[in-house]
């Protein structure tokens, strides 16, 4: 029973977590707001993140409302768990993972991005308002990889470079921040 609500309460608030780093990640882009995929990750957040405007202000495209929120998800998913396995709470502890985990969090769903993105390349006839914003999260990521790699025989090598540097990040951060906090 426990480890079915320690799951549950992981698969939640991560999955909300993701949510409002989309959100962060839309608004940096300038993605289309109008796209219906835009407009759930709004909905889904903009209740919590309305409010917490009125006090934290945005920093250039950067809306630290957002940021202040994803923070506080895992925050709250860490202070549950802990309460439930009868620990102490440590705040410093809990913040320096919480930002690291933000981070590592945007490059697993860079990643799934990134994937899906080129699957999708293969199969769609068309675009679709899923596909669009895809391109919109990663093109300016992958834009300035084609400076400097443009297509070859047709193919388009940029997503593969880029798959690759988030590769060789992400181990060269597994070598220097401490395994508790890559979880």
């Amino acid at each position: 029973m426990n480890e079915a609500l320690i799951y549950l309460i992981t698969v939640v608030f991560d999955l909300y977590f993701m949510v409002v780093i989309l959100r962060i990640w839309l608004q940096l882009v300038r993605a289309d707001f109008y796209n219906p995929f835009s407009q759930f990750i709004v909905k889904a957040t903009h209740p919590i993140v309305a409010p917490m405007r009125r006090i934290l202000p945005s920093i250039g495209s950067l809306d630290t409302a957002s940021v202040v929120l994803a923070l506080l998800v895992v925050v709250a998913k860490i202070l549950l768990l802990t309460l439930m396995a009868g620990e102490d709470f440590n705040l410093v502890a809990t913040l320096i993972f919480a930002l690291v985990s933000l981070f590592k969090k945007a490059g697993v769903l860079l990643f799934w991005i990134l994937i899906i993105r080129a699957i999708l390349s293969w199969v769609s006839q068309g675009r679709n308002p899923i596909e669009y914003v895809m391109m919109q999260l990663t093109e300016p990521l992958l834009a300035p990889i084609r400076r400097f790699l443009p297509p070859m025989g047709g193919l388009d090598l940029s997503l593969l470079v880029l798959m690759v540097l988030m590769n060789f990040v992400n181990i060269l951060l597994a070598k220097t921040i401490p395994f508790w906090a890559i979880a």
